[in-house]
């Protein structure tokens, strides 16, 4: 899980932020501060959750990869993979990964969409449960 962070956001305002992101439309990020409140609300709630489920559409698996190994960093994890030996896949694809197994499942994927969905697992929190997103693929990448 992630470090305890300074939030500015409330849960409920982190949560109200997310699910404005978890609709048919997809919603982008226009401006830093944007993305800035999404991240702090994203790493508010996950810090709260017991474990998360990612699901990432990509339109390779370097490309799916990448994106996995930033949002696991950003949560707090350490990626299980070497990005290095990850097979090439250049068709697009479909990663749904496990943080509590710290397991990866890949399979073919045919829709239009890339990004992340993020579902988020607790025993203790009803009110965090959930899947939100969808979320950009370079979220948590440095500039």
């Amino acid at each position: 899980m992630s470090e305890k962070i300074e939030n500015k956001l409330t849960v409920k305002d982190a949560l109200k932020l997310l699910k404005t992101y978890s609709c048919i439309e997809i919603k982008t990020v226009e401006t830093q501060a944007e993305k800035e409140n999404l991240q702090e609300a994203l790493l508010l709630v996950t810090s709260l959750s017991e474990y998360e489920n990612l699901g990432i559409c990509a339109d390779n698996s370097t490309q799916g990869f990448s994106t996995l190994s930033t949002y696991l960093k950003a949560l707090g994890y350490q990626p299980n993979f070497d990005l290095k030996s990850i097979s090439k896949i250049d068709t697009p694809i479909y990663i749904k990964y496990n943080t509590q197994k710290m397991s990866y499942f890949i399979d073919s994927y045919r829709g239009d969409y890339r990004g992340v969905l993020i579902s988020c697992q607790s025993e203790n929190n009803d009110e965090i449960i959930g899947t939100y997103g969808h979320f950009p693929m370079d979220l948590f990448m440095e500039e």
